[in-house]
Parts: structure tokens; C-alpha cells; sequence
């Protein structure tokens, strides 16, 4: 346990807390109209859950994004990640969540173009905590995991775009993350790639991993175990 975890909850197994709980949290960005992009949002993500959240543009989807990877801080209410409050922790100990508990997989990729396949995952372990001496064979066994151990020297610039995302994807998962959050994943795809990419989700969460996928299409949403609609800033159930 990290020290701001101790404080959070002594001596209590992190397994016993939701992976994320946010409570009454509030986005309100300022102006002469003030923009509510989130209004009083609480939700609960388990262990081992597979969650979309879908909305169309506009809907604030961007703002819990940021607030959900510790990218920004909440007006009000809090986010706990592993019942560890990081509404007003420190910067240092929220860049050290984000780099050690949370994995991002992004609608544009963000491959360093002129770096291999392999230098782009291993590069993930320089924040993430991982061992040195951990870090190529980590590097290995995720590109393996996501089928690409035959790209290793490959620059992403003559890979498909289903190809970079399943780097993307190795990259995120490398340093074992407690959750993976992936904002349209399948949004530079198409529908066969698509169903591919969403396809190795399947396959993660079976393996026990936490996802939460942010998008604003019916059919990447309902591949999820469990959905949430946002409209106007506000979080609803979806049955």
C-alpha cells in the first residue's frame, strides 16, 4: 500500500473497496454562462466490471473521462479510486494512481510514430512503477496477448489502424491496471476492426480485468456487462 493509502483506510485489502466510487461529484467550468458538466454523478464500479457510458456529444462524457483517469479534479464531491479519495490529494500522489492503477486506451492511439511497436508499450513502464528488470519481458507478453508479437520492430505507421489499437491496448495493460479506461476505442475503426479490438475486451475482462469503455455508440456500449446513459452532466442506469 502506498501512504495515501494507509491514510485512506489503514490496514483494509484495496480488494474490499469498489475499484471506482464517485459521490456527488460535480463539473462546473466557468464563464458568463457557467457550464455544468457534471451534475451530483455517483456510481459505484466493482472488481472485475465491464461498464459503458454512453452519451452523445456534449453530454459530458470528455469531463467524467478526465475526472475518472485523474486528469482533472471535480468542483465538488469526490472520486475514490480503490477507496482512496483523491479529490484534493496531492498531484504527486494522483500521478502515481494514474501511472500504477490506471490504463488509457484513446480514440486517436497517441503512438510515438517514429518508435517501434515495442518501444512504445515498454516506454509505458518508465511511470507505471514497473521493474526495470520486468519491463521487456512485460512488454513481450502484452504484445503477445494482444497478437502482435510479429510486429515488434514495426513502426505504428504501417500498421492498420486495428493493429494500432490492439499497441494501444498492450501499452494500457503492460503495468497490470486495477481498470482500463478506453474513450471510443473503436472510433477510428471500422466495423470488422471494430468488432475485433471489442472482441479483446471480452477477452480481458474474462481474465478479471475492470473496463470502463466511454463511448456514444448503441452497439460498442451493449458488448458491456453493465451500461450507464449521460445526458446534461447527470448519470442514469440503464436497464
Amino acid at each position: 500500500m502506498t501512504p495515501l493509502d494507509v491514510a485512506a483506510h489503514g490496514q483494509e485489502p484495496v480488494d474490499a473497496f469498489p475499484v471506482i466510487e464517485l459521490r456527488e461529484l460535480t463539473r462546473t467550468f466557468p464563464g458568463t454562462e457557467p457550464v455544468h458538466a457534471l451534475r451530483d454523478a455517483s456510481l459505484r464500479v466493482e472488481r472485475g466490471e465491464y461498464l459503458s457510458v454512453i452519451g452523445p456529444s456534449g453530454s459530458g462524457k470528455s469531463t467524467l473521462l478526465h475526472i475518472l483517469g485523474l486528469l482533472d479534479r471535480p468542483t465538488s464531491g469526490d472520486l475514490l479510486l480503490d477507496g482512496v479519495p483523491t479529490g484534493t490529494a496531492s498531484e504527486a500522489d494522483r500521478a502515481a494512481l494514474r501511472g500504477g492503477r490506471i490504463g488509457f486506451v484513446f480514440q486517436s492511439f497517441h503512438l510515438l510514430p517514429h518508435r517501434t511497436v515495442l518501444d512504445n508499450v515498454l516506454l509505458a513502464t518508465l511511470y507505471s512503477g514497473v521493474p526495470r528488470a520486468e519491463r521487456r519481458g512485460r512488454a513481450l507478453a502484452a504484445l503477445d496477448r494482444v497478437g502482435l508479437s510479429h510486429r515488434l520492430e514495426f513502426m505504428p505507421t504501417v500498421l492498420s489502424g486495428g493493429e494500432r489499437q490492439r499497441v494501444a491496448i498492450a501499452r494500457a495493460v503492460i503495468a497490470s491496471p486495477h481498470v482500463l479506461l478506453a474513450d471510443e476505442p473503436t472510433g477510428n475503426l471500422d466495423q470488422t476492426t471494430s468488432g475485433g479490438v471489442l472482441d479483446l475486451f471480452d477477452e480481458l475482462h474474462r481474465d478479471g480485468l475492470t473496463l470502463v469503455v466511454i463511448t456514444h455508440d448503441a452497439a460498442v456500449s451493449a458488448r458491456a456487462q453493465r451500461r450507464v446513459r449521460i445526458a446534461d452532466g447527470m448519470l442514469t442506469e440503464v436497464a
